[in-house]
């Protein structure tokens, strides 16, 4: 029997090994000969832009999809997984950067899915819900195990997602973007779990676009680069300038605000504006918030998870009732109008959730881009399909996705170019306020940076563009004007000469000293 000083003794050896790893989808070549190492107790960090290869081999070490050529050694010996499985009896869990969760079922239900704890009478449902609990306590977050997923937040359903990879007890933990709905208080829970999972002998990999703070947690680097492993270093050896210099050849930001013009009048007026929280506690999530926004302003809204950010975005758009207050779009008040008549009128949101609420996965590129617009090619019964085709190819090329076709399967791009496609969409219908939800959430540097260009170039043609993050840098690139928000309220506004620590303060954020 291995005793836990053996295999903290052991810690650093190489556990898996990946060598000469080829993944061909007929012409494309997602990764050309990669060799990659997983060290016992260590987090083994993976960097890379959209379409990198970073999740196509994490899933080929995870048994979802087998390599074109090239083979695993685990422990040294090859191995052969047939399926996901197969990989996780053998020690190894992946964690998907797209939440995998059956929303109609309950916490406890998703964790223990395929995996059911039995007794001789049937699924231990009791015992199944007491380890719900204990994960949900390791990973500091109250939520009932008989919860339904779809009444989850994004960053709870995250969290259930990481508990559903702990509670299968893995030696090796592959994590593909585990942070992109959480908080930086959940974030935090997190990376001491990790900690102490290295220090039990877990062997961890960690693929994140959050570069700084992927930076906190990592005992080795990976870069990747067009398919191949292009560098690799140390934690002590490596810094942000380093990775950024590896992964897209240069080291830029993520622009600055648009110059040069003067914003128009008024494009959307939010008035005393109150939503009442979903969960029916009759508490407010957004407090009586007041803010306008011109035509050609770029205006961000950060805050902590729980800010109320989301919930101010979607009561604007149309998607959850306000209890107060007006929505004004050009002088005409929204009161009563449905999504589609707002985004008629030229008010339209991308939602922080792209696969969920996004974009129709059965669907191709080309039909998710004309979907928002679908009415102004339809005359009578009969839809025509030139000029959809014109539109499509259009809005392809004015928001630069990078794709096979129109054609092509939504799923085959990139997460950068499905957030792209996301955001044509809505351009293609001619809005007058565009309102962005964690535009950046799981995409790349380069992803991101295209993003921000886009808005930016959308805002010098007049577009009312408002964007909420939670990442202080991202405030501090396009924006005009910075608004932050605390429980529910504006705690404060800025102008671009604002440090990052001020707007951490406002937010309530804990500010380093």
């Amino acid at each position: 029997m291995t005793t836990s000083s053996q295999i903290l003794s052991a810690a650093g050896e190489v556990i898996l090994s990946a060598r000469d790893i080829v993944k061909s989808y007929g012409g494309v070549h997602a990764l050309k000969g990669v060799n990659f190492d997983i060290h016992r107790g260590k987090v083994t960090t993976l960097f890379g832009e959209n379409g990198a290869g970073k999740s196509t081999l994490m899933k080929i070490l995870a048994g979802v999809v087998p390599p074109t050529s090239g083979h695993i050694e685990l422990d040294g010996r090859r191995v052969v997984f047939s399926s996901s499985n197969d990989a996780r009896d053998q020690g190894i869990s992946i964690i998907h950067q797209e939440l995998s969760l059956a929303p109609n079922l309950s916490v406890r239900d998703n964790i223990f899915m395929g995996r059911e704890l039995r007794r001789a009478t049937g699924v231990d449902f009791a015992e199944e819900a007491r380890q719900a609990r204990v994960l949900m306590a390791d990973l500091e977050e109250e939520i009932d195990p008989l919860t339904l997923i779809q009444d989850l937040r994004l960053g709870q359903q995250q969290v259930v997602e990481i508990a559903r990879a702990l509670s299968a007890e893995s030696r090796i933990l592959i994590m593909d973007e585990p942070t992109s709905a959480l908080s930086a208080s959940e974030v935090e829970v997190l990376f001491r779990v990790i900690r102490d999972l290295t220090s039990r002998g877990v062997s961890i990999v960690y693929i994140s676009h959050h570069l700084e703070e992927a930076l906190q947690i990592t005992d080795y680097a990976v870069v990747f680069r067009d398919g191949r492993l292009t560098a690799t270093g140390e934690a002590k050896d490596i810094d942000l300038a380093w990775i950024v210099r590896n992964m897209v050849g240069e080291n830029f930001d993520l622009g600055s605000p648009p110059t040069g013009y003067k914003f128009g009048e008024i494009g959307l007026s939010i008035h005393d504006v109150s939503v009442a929280d979903a969960s029916g506690s009759g508490q407010p999530v957004v407090d009586h918030l007041s803010l306008d926004v011109r035509a050609g302003e770029i205006v961000c809204i950060y805050g902590l998870m729980g800010a109320g950010r989301t919930e101010l975005l979607e009561a604007v758009a149309g998607r959850v009732p306000t209890t107060g207050g007006k929505i004004v779009l050009e002088g005409q008040d929204m009161a009563g109008l449905s999504i589609a008549e707002r985004i008629a009128r030229g008010l339209v949101l991308v939602p922080e959730d792209r696969q969920r609420d996004g974009l129709v996965q059965t669907m191709n590129v080309g039909d998710n881009l004309s979907l928002a617009s679908i009415a102004s090619f339809v005359k009578g019964f009969l839809l025509s399909f030139p000029r959809e085709r014109v539109l499509v190819e259009e809005s392809i090329r004015n928001v630069h996705v990078k794709t096979a076709g129109t054609s092509a399967p939504i799923g085959s791009l990139s997460g950068g170019n499905q957030q792209k496609v996301v955001i044509g969409k809505m351009l293609a219908t001619g809005p007058k306020v565009i309102l962005l939800d964690e535009p950046s959430r799981g995409i790349d540097i380069g992803a991101k940076a295209e993003v921000f260009r886009l808005l930016s170039e959308s805002a010098k043609q007049g577009l009312a563009v408002v964007f909420s993050t939670s990442e202080v840098a991202e405030c501090l690139s396009i924006a005009h004007r910075i608004v932050v928000m605390r429980r529910g309220k504006i705690s404060a506004e800025f102008s671009t000469d604002v440090t990052k620590d001020q707007i951490m303060a406002a937010s309530g954020e804990a500010v380093a000293v």
